[in-house]
């Protein structure tokens, strides 16, 4: 006998937190392993600029500090190491010489594609041992679950740092007038 059917005013139940707390385990430690697959080529404040340069576009160094919630002097010294390291390039935005514009380089982008490539591959893993059916039942239950959480709709998701996956041809442009730091 399937699930019940349950009001959809009703509160969840602790057997559902407690589901959902079990599967967060799960995904914290996926995410986990897939930044361990990288961690001897780049410091985790480094990799969260390169997914953020990578899920973003192009980002000037306000917009990175800003993101990163640090000074943009903190920003400026994470950046000149990556420049450093040959995973970012930093370079004159053409239509505002006074910011900085900032991208990945193809060994930045590598480090980027291996940590996301050892998260599908994880998360290929565990849904393979699922039953087909639950596996179907799985995608509207998460991605109302995501949507409950106030999480971007289909499509938006690269925006948050999560996939590289960048929705179309969609051109990422700077920030508007922001200056460097």
């Amino acid at each position: 006998m399937g699930p019940s059917r349950r009001d959809d005013d009703a509160p969840p139940t602790a057997e559902e937190v407690d589901a959902v707390m079990f599967a967060t385990r799960v995904l914290v430690a996926v995410t986990a392993q897939s930044v361990t697959s990288v961690e001897d080529q780049v410091t985790l404040p480094q990799l969260r600029i390169l997914v953020m340069i990578a899920s973003r576009g192009p980002q000037n160094l306000a917009s990175v500090a800003q993101a990163l919630g640090v000074h943009p002097s903190n920003a400026t010294r994470r950046c000149d190491k990556l420049v450093e390291a040959g995973l970012v390039h930093r370079s004159e935005d053409p239509t505002d010489r006074r910011n900085l514009v900032l991208r990945l380089t193809p060994s930045g982008r590598h480090i980027v594609q291996q940590m996301t490539d050892h998260r599908r591959a994880a998360i290929k893993g565990v849904l393979a041992k699922m039953p087909a059916a639950l596996r179907g039942d799985l995608v509207p239950a998460l991605r109302a679950f995501a949507e409950a959480a106030g999480e971007l709709p289909a499509g938006q998701a690269w925006a948050l740092g999560w996939t590289t996956d960048q929705p179309g041809s969609a051109e990422h442009r700077l920030p508007s007038r922001t200056t460097c730091g």
